[in-house]
């Protein structure tokens, strides 16, 4: 039957799409790795509905799980995208640059990807090859990884850097990762019947994800692998020990293995760095991610909701909400001007953007996942159900529960709404009115609604894999920007890239090539210039201000935007343009007002009121910087070059010696400290960073805060 035949087709694309989203990636491109496997979600995605709507034309029937837990995750869809309506910058919310986290398009595709899982893999047999093939998959980026601890550099791949760079995401998110597949190897252990050569390689496998869990060495691992392992080992007693069998039974087997990995997992967290640092300093392992704690997040997250508190920023504006309302402690700390687009935790991050409506969407949600799967878990332990309901219901709620206390990245909150739409299907099998369905080629009106509906279903999915490809050619010409070797490919390359999708990250960096376009010009000395040069040359000024102005239209909440027109007027200001100085204060004051704390915007502002010979306010706003963060020292460089301006030499002295106890092997800055102290009539400061731009944007990792 040739719907049978769209259906199987139908099913190796959405199979192919949650069984390869560990390990796919675009070797060799400039492609990241996040969005090369948003590719395969997409087109996956369109492959497996175009050929499901297909199959429908040919039965003519539609069928899909009666779940109140599709329809509270279709309310947290509504609400995201209401949110994203109302945002200060739809664009963003709606779809950032590519398959962004925290984007409505994201929650999209994860939201389509269950409802395709629950209605395409409900069938036990399909759920089983799919549980089998993320278990091969796992083991395949498992083995990968483990020889590119040897030999990263031959397995680089023209993607990977270091031993810890990995094609599933952070190397934290590989150790989530690592106990999510030791999850699943303990089901099939303890629950399924396979052959004796299948648990060899089962056991096999779960060694070696502890192995790399310990070389990983992230004690939320061990947390949360250790408390679902005693949730398997509990249900195992419980479905096994709790009725009646006969004796000797295979049922009747101690779980064994589930117990090893709870002690194991226990020691790990008992001793600490003790045990779990021997493994990563044997084999070299340096990993420093940054992100904010759960306590930064919630901060944040309560001033926010304080000022929008029904629909919230708006998705994928955390870094707004990050910038307005970070604590003041950060300042201390190395990562006081980062500039983080998450939180602690993807779910934390989504309830600190969708204001009050989003949470309460997303707590209905888990509330209802947990009541369910709790209920299907007791059912099956009572009626003697298979085992897979449970499976797939205690992998998701373990990727959940690691999604809510770390930023796992795409591919591994994708599997986790993967899981659950087969967890769907799977208990809605057997169950008295467990499905919805209808026939519509017997019924002329039915006939015509349906197949409209279809049709206009299948050029939407059409449409969206044209637009991601579009969009992925984009990012591919940003990548070429970044690593040009001339400033004409460069700008052929950022040209390319806007062409095919303007945001604000692509045009800031369109601003600083024709930065760095006019800095080249400026070079050869203004009396050699000829008159092709000076003709460049202002064209080039007109092509960063109009980078930068398009990029605050784009975005007029992200600091970053304001900060790079205010480095671009800052920096055709020291070339004499007339009113280039009072443009830059302007924008450098509009970004601090969306980032208060950030030292370095005010001590921006200062040095452009400093090239314009206004002292006093210079000082004031050095002055505030010192507040905010009392041992910046490009400030207190900045604070002795206004004194020694002043004729205040004494004073300029003591901020520069402040300065030297900072940083005393900073050889240009001794020098100028001994400039100063001899009386020298020309006095060279020590060279100083150029205010931050935003290009690139700044990644997520961890705090102590």
């Amino acid at each position: 039957m040739l719907s049978n035949i769209l259906d199987r087709i139908s099913f190796w694309s959405l199979f192919l799409v949650i069984v390869l989203l560990p390990v796919f990636f675009l070797p060799f491109t400039q492609i990241p790795i996040e969005t090369s496997k948003g590719l395969l979600l997409v087109m996956g995605l369109v492959v497996s509905i175009i050929f499901w709507i297909a199959a429908r034309f040919s039965d003519g029937r539609i069928a899909f799980p009666r779940s109140r837990l599709l329809l509270s995750a279709f309310a947290v869809l509504l609400v995201l995208f209401i949110s994203a309506l109302f945002s200060s910058a739809s664009q963003v919310s709606l779809f950032g640059i590519m398959l962004d986290l925290g984007t409505f398009y994201f929650m999209l595709g994860a939201f389509l990807l269950m409802l395709a899982s629950s209605i395409i893999l409900k069938d036990i047999k399909n759920a089983r090859t799919v549980f089998w093939g993320v278990i091969l998959s796992s083991a395949v980026l498992f083995l990968f990884q483990s020889l590119r601890l040897f030999l990263p550099d031959l397995l680089s791949l023209g993607v990977l850097g270091g031993k810890t760079d990995n094609i599933l995401g952070s190397w934290n998110a590989l150790g989530l990762f690592a106990g999510f597949s030791t999850i699943m190897s303990l089901f099939i252990l303890e629950f399924f019947s396979v052959p004796k050569k299948a648990k060899w390689l089962l056991g096999v496998l779960i060694v070696l994800s502890i192995i790399l869990s310990a070389a990983v060495n992230f004690p939320l691992v061990w947390e949360i692998l250790g408390v679902f392992a005693l949730i398997i080992f509990v249900y195992k007693i419980s479905f096994t020990f709790g009725k009646q069998q006969e004796e000797g039974s295979e049922g009747k087997r101690f779980p064994a293995f589930a117990f090893a990995v709870v002690m194991v997992s226990l020691l790990f967290f008992m001793s600490g760095q003790f045990i779990g640092a021997v493994l990563p300093n044997s084999l070299g392992l340096s990993n420093i991610e940054v992100r904010p704690s759960f306590g930064a997040t919630m901060s944040v997250t309560g001033s926010a909701l304080m000022k929008d508190p029904i629909l919230g920023i708006g998705p994928n504006k955390f870094g707004e909400v990050w910038a307005m309302y970070k604590p003041q402690v950060i300042n201390s700390t190395q990562f006081w001007d980062t500039s983080f687009n998450s939180g602690s935790g993807l779910l934390p991050t989504f309830a600190s953007t969708s204001g009050f409506l989003g949470i309460l969407a997303w707590l209905a949600f888990f509330v209802l996942f947990v009541l369910t799967g709790a209920r299907s878990i007791f059912s099956s332990i009572k009626n003697n159900m298979s085992w897979e309901i449970g499976a797939f219901f205690v992998a998701s709620l373990y990727l959940f529960v690691s999604a809510f206390f770390y930023s796992t990245g795409g591919a591994i909150f994708l599997l986790a709404f993967a899981f659950t739409g087969i967890f769907i299907g799977l208990s809605s099998i057997g169950r008295p009115n467990g499905e919805i369905s209808f026939s519509f080629l017997d019924d002329p009106r039915k006939s015509f609604f349906s197949i409209l509906v279809l049709v206009v279903l299948m050029i939407l999915s059409a449409a969206t894999g044209f637009k991601y490809v579009e969009r992925l050619a984009s990012v591919s010409y940003f990548g070429n920007t970044l690593s040009a070797a001339t400033i004409p490919a460069a700008e052929d390359a950022i040209g390319k890239a806007i062409s095919l999708h303007q945001n604000d990250l692509y045009l800031r960096t369109y601003a600083q090539v024709y930065l760095t376009k006019i800095n080249s010009i400026v070079a050869k000395g203004a009396t050699t210039l000829s008159d092709a040069d000076k003709a460049d040359l202002q064209a080039s000024f007109d092509q960063a201000v109009n980078g930068a102005q398009l990029a605050v239209n784009y975005d007029s909440t992200n600091y970053l935007n304001y900060n790079s027109l205010g480095v671009v007027y800052n920096t055709v200001g020291l070339l004499g343009v007339k009113d280039a100085y009072s443009k830059a204060i302007e924008a450098y004051k509009t970004a601090s007002t969306l980032n208060p704390l950030n030292p370095g915007i005010k001590l921006a502002t200062a040095r452009v009121y400093f090239a314009d010979g206004k002292t006093k306010e210079a000082k004031d706003l050095v002055k505030e910087a010192l507040t905010l963060k009392p041992d910046y020292i490009e400030a207190l460089i900045t604070m002795s070059q206004i004194e020694k301006s002043d004729g205040n030499n004494t004073t300029a002295i003591s901020f520069a010696e402040q300065a030297l106890s900072l940083a005393s092997d900073n050889k240009d800055l001794i020098d100028y400290v001994n400039a100063l102290k001899s009386g020298t009539s020309t006095v060279t400061p020590p060279a100083s960073s150029t205010p931050s731009t935003g290009v690139p944007a700044s990644k997520n990792t961890k705090t102590k805060q």
